[in-house]
């Protein structure tokens, strides 16, 4: 008897807790990408994350209602991404994945082999968003590859991800090629909001992603004062403040952790609004303040090695 009870006890929690992922996953908004193809506006990114960890963290977000996982290859991880993507029993067309080329895989002809390491790697025959990592080397021949594969049904939407170096490569895109970027990714968060580049994509109908969401866990951010009394008043935490935030702008946001509480607290967002005023306290604290500020030469130099498959 106690066997039996036991059993419904774990089936009935079982069944609440698909129910409250559910619930959480529905109140996640989407973006309307330029291409017409809406995007979950949260997600989980895999930054720094190995192929074990990634695993972990991604099975525990998919399981708390997260439908959108963003790595890269650069990441080293999407072994872990597809192996999650796999175990979580979640249809593949419910889960957004995002993933990135690196710049020695660009050029027509290797960024098309690329792409297919890349599906072999995710276990998928499709990739949601596909980017190029970095503005060096030849992501003009790897644009085309990619525009073959939006052709070919192997990736759904293109990106650009820290085309913010200078207008001559934003441009050599944007006013160039056939498909125009859907997604740009850069560091964003209320330290350094990026008014200037989230002005310059808007006449192209690009959405902006935001990486470093949470300034790279800065601890005069995270501790903010300003930022402190707000979430106070909203009985919440000063990260989840800050992703609501990114929310209400209409950034997409994409907080990196393997913390399984982190993962569940950052979801956890959905069932607050900051006020007009309290969104005009947290642009007032945009000051410019970037984490990473490698040159775009420093680039250059940097990603000058091959990724191994």
């Amino acid at each position: 008897m106690k066997n039996y009870l036991a059993s419904i006890v774990l089936l009935l929690f079982g069944i609440m807790n698909n129910t409250n992922a559910q619930e959480r996953n529905n109140a996640v908004p989407k973006l309307k990408l330029n291409n017409g193809i809406e995007m979950p506006q949260f997600g989980l990114g895999t930054y720094t994350a190995s192929n074990e960890d990634c695993k972990s963290a991604c099975l525990v977000a998919l399981k708390n209602g997260y439908r959108h996982i963003d790595t890269a290859h650069a990441y080293g991880n999407e072994n872990g991404v597809g192996a999650a993507v796999k175990e979580s029993g979640i249809p593949r067309e419910e889960i957004w994945i995002t993933s990135k080329l690196w710049p020695s895989e660009y050029g027509e002809g290797i960024t098309t082999e690329a792409i297919d390491k890349m599906l072999a790697r995710l276990q998928t025959t499709y990739i949601d968003l596909l980017y190029v990592h970095q503005p060096v080397g030849d992501f003009i021949g790897a644009w085309n590859d990619m525009e073959k594969a939006v052709a070919s049904g192997k990736v759904r939407a293109l990106g650009i991800s820290n085309f913010d170096d200078s207008d001559e490569v934003f441009h050599a895109i944007v006013d160039n090629m056939k498909i125009k970027p859907a997604v740009m990714q850069i560091e964003c968060h209320p330290y350094a909001q990026r008014n200037d580049i989230r002005e310059k994509v808007k006449p192209y109908g690009i959405a902006i992603e935001c990486w470093y969401p949470l300034g790279h866990g800065d601890k005069g951010l995270l501790s903010d004062p300003v930022i402190a009394k707000i979430a106070e008043a909203h009985k919440k935490s000063i990260v989840q403040t800050i992703i609501r935030w990114h929310i209400q702008e209409g950034l997409s946001v994409i907080p990196g952790t393997t913390n399984p509480d982190y993962i569940k607290e950052n979801i956890d967002v959905f069932d607050f609004k900051l006020t007009k005023e309290e969104m005009k306290t947290m642009r007032s604290l945009n000051k410019n303040k970037r984490f990473f500020n490698m040159t775009l030469e420093q680039k250059k130099n940097f990603v000058n090695f091959k990724m191994r498959d």
